[in-house]
């Protein structure tokens, strides 16, 4: 679940996938997803030089 998860699969899928509702997916799996973090603040960097 949460190589789907990081890989950018909507949660909604993936919990219909696994059964779960989106909450329980979020709770059980929330320590395993990668925040993107890194990802957000190149966003947010290349927002701000245009």
């Amino acid at each position: 679940m949460t190589l789907w998860l990081n890989s950018g699969v909507p949660s909604p899928e993936v919990a219909r996938r696994a059964g779960h509702s989106v909450d329980v997916l979020l709770k059980i799996y929330a320590g395993c997803i990668d925040d993107g973090a890194g990802e957000a603040n190149g966003k947010i960097d290349k927002a701000l030089a245009d």
